[in-house]
């Protein structure tokens, strides 16, 4: 029989209702959005919501709206042009030298924003093992790929076992000089990082984990000694954020998450304008603001604590920086 009094990730309206994390007056629209669009808020991340505060950072990051349903103009399914640059299945090259692989499509929270919220899922969109043995032996046929960038859904979301055999896999391919991995797992479900875990991370290549995270309170306790046990084993660590109105979109708030992100030796690396997935328009910052908001944090900030602002380009072109009219 399970254990119910091991917290569970919550998965419904009402399971989010039971947790006095969404008020019961929106549980209606807001199973609307969950027939369209997957919810998840891991305990861990649950714990980190003030109920309290109809504004709080962290539930606006997760907690569906009934906004969601809402296009607005210029926002598309598939704002970063996954589909045409994928060769093979699993796999999307923008650029000559390197290539994304996307294992699974599993995320262990949802966030509301995401620009990928039209194919991930709790099914998983989990590759078959031809399907994976094809994407590989697409990578090992293509030397002018450098870099292998593991991402989904949350590549940290596989076993360790199935983790480790594809780190090897990407390892002994001579051309490959480096393994990313981009994840929300360190700070989301920080007790996935077990031992177990990080060891399958090992990898005579260069190999740099980035962490996604948005606000200075994800750094939690959990998070803490979740990207200790990471750091110790030598992982290389980046943190990634999105410029999100009612997140993170003043100067204090981000500095707060720059300065959280150096505190646990994440080196600040990329801050990412929103892209324009269905549903998103009020996450939304004016490139103008951001790039105020970003001018602010000189002076205030080492260029340690410095991510490079980008945005993707039309058409799948790939990022470049954001810059002023």
């Amino acid at each position: 029989m399970p254990d119910d009094s091991v917290p569970r990730t919550l998965r419904t309206p009402e399971a989010l209702v039971a947790a006095g994390l969404l008020p019961p007056d929106r549980a209606a629209a807001a199973a609307e959005v969950a027939r369209r669009y997957a919810i998840a808020v891991t305990p861990a991340a649950a714990a980190l919501i003030d109920p309290a505060d109809p504004a709080d950072p962290i539930a606006r990051q997760y907690i569906p709206d009934a906004a969601e349903l809402v296009t607005a103009p210029g926002e598309i399914e598939d704002p970063t042009a996954d589909a045409p640059f994928t060769p093979v299945k699993g796999i999307v090259r923008r650029y000559p030298d390197r290539a994304l692989l996307k294992p699974l499509l599993a995320c262990p929270v949802y966030c509301r924003f995401c620009f990928r919220r039209e194919v991930v899922g709790p099914d998983g969109g989990l590759l078959t093992e031809s399907e994976l043995e094809a994407a590989i032996a697409w990578l090992a046929a293509t030397p002018a790929i450098r870099e292998v960038v593991l991402t989904g859904g949350d590549p940290l979301m596989l076993s360790a076992r199935r983790l480790g055999w594809l780190v090897a896999r990407l390892s002994a391919i001579p051309h490959v000089e480096i393994i990313r991995v981009h994840s929300r797992v360190p700070v989301a479900d920080p007790a996935r990082v077990t031992a177990a875990l990080v060891a399958a991370l090992e990898t005579e290549k260069a190999f740099f984990l980035c962490v996604h995270a948005n606000h200075a309170r994800e750094f939690s306790p959990g998070a803490a000694a979740a990207l200790r046990r990471l750091n110790r084993a030598g992982v290389v660590l980046l943190g990634q954020s999105v410029l999100l109105s009612g997140v993170n979109d003043d100067a204090a708030a981000l500095e707060a998450l720059f300065r959280a992100m150096l505190r646990h030796r994440v080196k600040p690396y990329y801050l990412h304008q929103l892209d324009p997935a269905p549903g998103t328009a009020r996450f939304h910052v004016p490139e103008a603001e951001g790039l105020r908001l970003v001018a602010g944090l000189r002076g205030r900030l080492s260029g340690l604590g410095q991510p490079l602002y980008v945005k993707e380009t039309a058409g799948g072109g790939g990022k470049v920086p954001v810059r002023g009219a």
